[in-house]
């Protein structure tokens, strides 16, 4: 049995200001810890979750445990399952549902909420609104979160 890849993931979104942010932490299985922050401005709710789910899931390979307590990409799974049975297809975003399309296939990720109790998810969600707060004042971006902020994370 192949190891798992531990994925702490949050999004943030504030309506009014059409900003969004991100953040992940990642644990491999080798013990690793990494994480990530990021945002844009002109952006939808959906497509903060989207882009959230993409960016965190880049480079990892073999089975991902994805813990978050976003409602929207919680949902990402049911949505699929969904446009698949001819149920309200997307109609826009259309690259970043392709690309959650093929990470979900074959069950390599799997999406589970995470527990209220989880440093770690409450770290990457104080990151994600950080992501949030950032892309409005200064535009999109994508940062590496500091080695010595993952260390309070709990994920190690």
């Amino acid at each position: 049995m192949t190891a798992q890849t531990l994925l702490w993931l949050e999004s943030s979104h504030h309506a009014a200001f059409r900003v969004g942010g991100w953040a992940w932490v990642r644990r491999d299985p080798s013990g690793a810890v990494s994480g990530h922050a990021g945002g844009d401005r002109r952006i939808t709710a959906a497509r903060t979750a989207l882009q959230a789910l993409s960016m965190a899931l880049k480079d990892v390979g073999g089975p991902v445990r994805v813990l978050t307590a976003a409602p929207l990409i919680l949902a990402i799974p049911a949505h699929i399952a969904a446009a698949r049975a001819g149920e309200n297809p997307p109609t826009e975003d259309l690259e970043l549902w392709a690309q959650a399309m093929t990470a979900l296939d074959g069950g390599r990720v799997e999406i589970a909420r995470a527990g209220s109790d989880d440093r770690t998810h409450a770290f990457a969600a104080a990151w994600a609104e950080l992501g949030r707060d950032r892309a409005k004042d200064k535009g999109a971006f994508l940062s590496a979160i500091p080695k010595p902020n993952l260390a309070k994370a709990g994920a190690g």
